[in-house]
């Protein structure tokens, strides 16, 4: 039984669109077509749930492509998801600081927020790029760890 791209977009969530382009960068594969309609195997369901997930997870399509086979067989690599673990636990600490920041100057007593010391503390962090889109240069990729020598 195939599914046409009608099916897929309904069953899925991911309007055709998105399926073509999907299709257009290899993610995904049509198995042939009905008409002019593209038809694919149950499976990209499946596909596309992992796609969706990686992609909530703030993996771009390129780098959700390079977690597949050339089988089609999800074949993820651990390091890349320790890396986004890491970058992803760095926003949650900027964004924690960002919620309680704006928490504190919605109640602060102080009669202007320059006059806040708290305020004082996350302007000045972002200032220097510890918090917010401003980086001070692009991070290496995470090193492989060290294996013990075997004895």
């Amino acid at each position: 039984m195939h599914l046409d791209i009608s099916e897929v977009a309904q069953r899925s969530g991911v309007p055709a669109s998105a399926l073509r382009y999907y299709e257009e960068k290899g993610l995904i594969v049509s198995t042939g077509r009905r008409g002019l309609r593209r038809l694919f195997d149950p499976g990209v369901l499946e596909r596309l749930a992992l796609i969706a997930l990686g992609r909530t997870a703030g993996f771009s399509l390129d780098e959700i492509a390079r977690m597949f086979g050339a089988d089609g067989q999800p074949r993820i690599d651990r390091l890349m998801l320790t890396a986004k673990a890491d970058e992803l636990d760095r926003t949650i600490r900027n964004l924690s600081l960002m919620r309680d920041g704006l928490r504190h100057a919605a109640v602060c007593s102080a009669p202007s927020h320059m006059e806040c010391p708290k305020f004082r503390r996350i302007l000045r962090a972002a200032e220097s790029g510890v918090i917010g889109e401003r980086k001070k240069e692009k991070k290496a990729a995470p090193k492989p760890p060290r294996q013990k020598p075997e004895r």
